[in-house]
């Protein structure tokens, strides 16, 4: 019916204000911002950096298979099998056993039940480690498989560690994708400071504490140097490592007046770090990050509170960062900055103002043509298409969301479907005017019939836009954002805004013969 309740009319407004309120946060003055959002220009548009990163997994699979070492030690101990001249190098472990074993070594290694060594057999019913034999020596390697385990493994832990590394920067809608088996690509719109970016992905950031050896000759230590060149002997057992930390925050020494680094441990850590510092007051401890002494500070008392903190010859901004890597985690495999791209601002500009002089050509055109069709009913028409584009920009602020190019194709073809969805309403009005009588039964038989029409003709495309929105990436993520809310926003500015106007308008000329 084209009665509408009061409660309806007012919702219906409402909705629209509510919209267009959001919609004029993008016109609003940064400094004096009352609501802090709007819609964020992708790198296309504002400029920025590209990056594409690649992981290197060569000392992961070292670490990995290092680990294995005590466990196939184990078990050719606990299956009676000698062996002799035990050797690991890069990424193949050695061994040397009797001929007469052998056989009873391939037959446990390939066992499908409680096989502790090569679990992959009984989990995905392959192998996590491989073996070749040469006379009577052995020779163990992870097998493909289980280098693509280790490899995917590393990979999602290294996009999850750089999204946290990046957000914390405060870079607004960075894109950070995975591309390939290796490697990670990242995004940054309007990116006032790359150098500090690729400084930050570009360590690992592997932290740990250890006690600086006092002693000549002592087994097991290393000589690390510090910031400041000093070179230091030390200890190579790692009292607590950065998996321990919960927290990690920059701020100023009260005594010193010099930028430091507070943080806190966890529970186990806490207690590692309280019972080393017990035992050691006066001894130092160095603070490892990356192999390399960032501080070596005296204990002068226990710390038991599971807190301290961190100085060296840092300035501010370098204490800021080192807190970010600590609180981000530590990368499970470096990471090597292989392509990296600049987008000018002026670039930008130019696609902002194409897409601008697009869109109001287009818009200048539409309007035109719907007012020399339909007169009075064009208006309508072009007032619910001026509505529609405000409610989509309201939508997109409020989702602060970030436009791109192909999200501006997005916006220009919701204007054509908008303007279709009404010339469809209006053509079947114009049947129904023919055979009714009665203007408001044809203006309302007219909107009715036109509904399925309408309805099929969105739908599928908006299906169409969910389906490139969940497997598409970048841009075409983009484009079906906006195309996807421009058809939510125009079958809500065509059968209410725009029905509503034309209903108030056949309604007071009752009785009349209205032509459209």
């Amino acid at each position: 019916m084209l009665n509408f309740s009061k409660i309806k009319i007012f919702t219906i407004y409402l909705i629209l204000l509510i919209l267009s309120s959001f919609s004029l946060l993008n016109l609003q003055n940064e400094n004096f911002s009352i609501i802090e959002k709007k819609v964020n220009l992708g790198l296309d548009l504002q400029g920025g950096s590209y990056l594409l990163l690649e992981i290197d997994t060569k000392p992961l699979l070292k670490e990995r298979l290092q680990e294995k070492i005590i466990p196939l030690k184990k078990f050719l101990t606990d299956n009676n099998i000698e062996y002799s001249n035990f050797n690991i190098k890069e990424e193949i472990i050695s061994f040397d056993i009797k001929d007469d074993k052998l056989s009873k070594f391939e037959s446990l290694f390939n066992k499908k039940e409680k096989n502790n060594i090569n679990p992959y057999i009984q989990r995905y019913n392959t192998h996590e480690l491989k073996y070749l034999i040469n006379n009577n020596s052995l020779q163990i390697s992870f097998s493909k498989y289980g280098k693509l385990t280790i490899n995917n493994s590393a990979l999602n832990q290294s996009i999850e560690i750089v999204r946290r590394r990046i957000d914390d920067v405060g870079t607004k809608e960075p894109t950070i994708l995975q591309r390939g088996d290796k490697r990670i690509l990242v995004e940054l719109p309007g990116l006032k400071d790359p150098e500090r970016i690729k400084k930050l992905l570009g360590k690992t950031a592997q932290l740990n504490f250890r006690l600086v050896s006092s002693e000549e000759n002592e087994f097991g230590v290393e000589i690390l140097k510090s910031d400041l060149g000093e070179e230091l002997k030390i200890s190579k057992r790692i009292i607590i490592s950065g998996d321990n930390l919960i927290d990690a925050q920059p701020r100023y020494d009260s005594q010193s007046n010099q930028p430091t680094v507070y943080f806190s441990l966890d529970r186990v850590g806490a207690q590692k770090f309280g019972k080393t510092t017990t035992e050691n007051v006066g001894a130092r401890i160095a603070i490892v990050l990356d192999d390399k002494v960032i501080s070596a500070p005296n204990v002068r008392e226990p710390i038991t509170g599971g807190s301290g903190s961190i100085s060296g010859d840092f300035s501010f901004q370098d204490a800021t960062d080192l807190a970010l890597l600590l609180r981000s985690g530590a990368l499970p495999a470096p990471i090597n900055i292989v392509e990296e791209r600049t987008v000018g601002p002026d670039l930008g500009e130019d696609s902002i103002n194409s897409g601008k002089i697009s869109l109001i050509v287009g818009f200048i055109l539409v309007i035109f043509y719907m007012f020399y069709k339909y007169r009075i009913f064009g208006l309508i028409a072009n007032f619910s298409l001026v509505a529609n584009l405000i409610m989509l920009i309201g939508i997109l602020t409020l989702l602060e969301a970030t436009l791109t190019l192909p999200g501006i194709a997005g916006i220009i073809l919701t204007v054509g479907m908008a303007v279709d969805a009404n010339v469809l309403i209006f053509e079947r009005i114009r049947e129904e005017l023919k055979t009714e009588k009665s203007s408001i039964h044809a203006f309302d038989s007219g909107y009715n019939k036109a509904k399925i029409t309408v309805l099929d003709a969105n739908i599928t495309t908006l299906i169409a836009a969910t389906i490139l929105f969940f497997f598409g990436s970048g841009p075409v993520k983009g484009f079906a954002v906006t195309l996807g809310i421009g058809i939510i926003t125009t079958l809500f500015s065509a059968y209410y805004i725009a029905r509503h106007l034309s209903s108030w308008i056949v309604l007071r000329n009752k009785g009349q013969n209205i032509k459209l």
